[in-house]
This record gives structure tokens, C-alpha cells and sequence, in this order.
């Protein structure tokens, strides 16, 4: 295991952070792709930590709460080597039904108010609405969040899976540090629009998915209560045809003594220089991948991994066409 973090500055106005963070989404008992304990998820965090990882990612819906009181116990004692960046505004339900999401300013604040307390910090670095309200201005939940900041509660402004016209409006308000995106050999659709405006306006890029939800990596739904079982990238004719990209990705990786995890991540790192990829590890082996810092694609290599997967390669959405249609980043 390699251990070599490099560091870079979320954009022109964010904060300095490891190349590589965590993401909580899949840790814990309620992630969304099968349990793991508790004790694991900790492990996890706190492996990461060592290796240099400082940038860890959660939301206040990630398991109903229940992620960002895992990410507390966590840092716990460690909290000067963490930069936290919280995604809020999503509804839910009791059975866990998803209800829309509430980025009004007063929504805004609450939220902020119960994330500090479930965190066990005195102030947000990054906060950031999860996706983007149709029925509140941009203006006003980024003007909300720049009052946080102007109180102490909050440090830096992101956004999340918007499109370029809501990042020039957000960042007319508030300087924004970074807008996270879901991007890796399967997802590319941001380097049409969003990465341009980003680079224009010195705006950072923290980027989720870097295996597809475990695609790349050659992980499949273990249950129908996992949710990557109802995504069209799994399934039908889109999975098939996947699948023979992943072994040929495989192959690729064996012949150069990698995992296919580092290769994706070792992919993005090269490819998006400057912006950060975030990692959904869930045990500290899974950790590995962060070898890819360390050891970067050669020349020869990316330009290998980009003739056997082109853009294009993989088939079907990321989430469901009706999920899609909802996300301002794809418009």
C-alpha cells in the first residue's frame, strides 16, 4: 500500500484539500448498496485519515441522519485533520421515501442546524444543496448560505448537479469552491458544459461516481433492496454490453498490476487534473485504490485505457429517466 496524498486548492477560492476524498454515502447500516457495521464504516474513515485523506463528504439524508452521527463518532479527536462537506435540502419520508427537496433560506438554516449538531462541530467547511429546488432561486439559498458564513457556521459555498447557468447565478452571489458532479469513464457528460464554466470561473470540481456505483469495478447488486438493482446501467441489454467493457477493463488492469479501481480513479486524476475525485470506499481495504495518487496513469497507459473505452462505451443512464429528467446538470 502505497501512501503519498497530494493536495490541491478546491478552485481559486476553496480551501486546500487531499487529491482524492471520501465519500459516506455507502457506509454504514442504511447505504444504500447493503449494510456494513458501523465499526467497519469507522475503520474506514479513520484508515483513510492515515493515508492522507482529508476531505470527507456526507449529507444530512444519508441514512436519515444516521451518516452524519457515524462521520462524528469518526473524527472524534480528529477534527483538525478533516475538511467536512455537507449536502443538505432532500426529503424524505419515514418508510424513506424520497419527497422532493427544500432549499428555501429558512429550510437552509435549519438544516445547517441540525447537521452541526448531528456532526458534533461548531462550523460547516463546505455546504451545499443536493440538487437544485425548482421552486426557490439559486439567489436566495446561496444568499442563506452566505449568511451562515457571515455568522461562523459555515466556511465555503458548493453546489451539486447543476448545470452551467445556475453555477454563473450561484457564484454572482457567493464565490463558490466547488460544484460536485458525477463523472468516470461511464459519466462524462459534464465536460461539455459544466467543466468549461467551472475552469472559466476558477470554480473547483469534487467528483462522485468514479466507478459507476461499483460498475467499473466489477461489483453487481447483491439484492433487490440494493438500490443499483433498478439502474439502467445494471440491467437488460445496457448491462450486458457493460459487462463487456468491464472485463476488458479488468484485462487492462491485470496486465499493468492494478486493480480496475485504481485504474478508474488513476483515469480521472489524469484526465481532470485539479479537480477532485471522491472515493466510495466501504472498508479499509477498498482503500487501496488510493494508490492511484501515488501512481499515476504514463502517457501509454491513458492512451490505451482511452482506445479500448472511448466516451461512449457504456451504455444506459446513470439513474432512471425519470430521476434524470429532474437534474438540472442535465439540461
Amino acid at each position: 500500500m502505497l501512501n503519498d496524498m497530494k493536495t490541491t486548492q478546491l478552485g481559486t477560492h476553496g480551501p486546500i484539500v487531499s487529491a482524492v476524498g471520501l465519500g459516506s454515502l455507502a457506509l454504514g447500516r442504511s447505504g444504500p448498496f447493503g449494510p456494513s457495521s458501523d465499526d467497519e464504516a469507522t475503520r474506514t474513515i479513520q484508515a483513510a485519515l492515515e493515508r492522507g485523506v482529508t476531505l470527507l463528504d456526507t449529507a444530512d439524508f444519508y441514512g436519515n441522519g444516521e451518516s452524519e452521527q457515524l462521520v462524528a463518532r469518526a473524527i472524534a479527536g480528529r477534527r483538525e485533520k478533516v475538511l467536512l462537506s455537507v449536502k443538505f435540502g432532500m426529503l424524505r419520508g419515514p418508510n424513506g421515501q424520497m419527497l422532493g427537496i427544500d432549499a428555501r433560506p429558512a429550510a437552509v438554516k435549519n438544516f445547517a442546524t441540525y447537521s452541526l449538531k448531528r456532526l458534533g462541530v461548531d462550523v460547516i467547511d463546505i455546504y451545499r444543496p443536493a440538487r437544485l429546488d425548482p421552486n426557490v432561486p439559486i439567489e436566495d439559498t446561496i444568499g442563506a448560505i452566505s449568511e451562515l458564513i457571515q455568522a461562523g457556521y459555515v466556511r465555503y459555498v458548493g453546489l451539486s448537479e447543476v448545470g452551467a447557468e445556475t453555477i454563473r447565478r450561484a457564484h454572482a452571489v457567493h464565490p463558490i469552491a466547488d460544484v460536485q458532479m458525477e463523472y468516470s469513464l461511464a459519466t462524462r457528460t459534464p465536460e461539455d458544459k459544466v467543466f468549461p464554466v467551472l475552469r472559466e470561473l476558477g470554480i473547483g470540481a469534487t467528483l462522485f461516481g468514479v466507478l459507476a456505483r461499483g460498475l467499473l469495478s466489477g461489483s453487481k447488486p447483491i439484492s433487490p433492496n440494493d438500490a443499483r438493482a433498478h439502474l439502467p446501467r445494471f440491467s437488460g441489454d445496457a448491462g450486458k454490453e457493460n459487462a463487456i467493457h468491464v472485463d476488458k477493463l479488468r484485462a487492462l488492469a491485470t496486465k499493468h498490476d492494478r486493480t480496475p479501481a485504481e485504474v478508474c480513479l488513476a483515469w480521472v486524476l489524469a484526465e481532470q487534473p485539479g479537480f477532485v475525485p471522491i472515493t466510495g470506499a466501504r472498508t479499509p481495504a477498498q482503500l487501496d485504490l488510493l494508490d492511484a495518487v501515488a501512481r499515476p496513469l504514463s502517457a501509454a497507459e491513458k492512451a490505451e485505457l482511452d482506445a479500448l473505452l472511448p466516451r461512449g462505451a457504456f451504455q444506459g443512464s446513470r439513474y432512471p429517466e425519470a430521476q434524470m429528467a429532474t437534474l438540472d446538470s442535465e439540461r
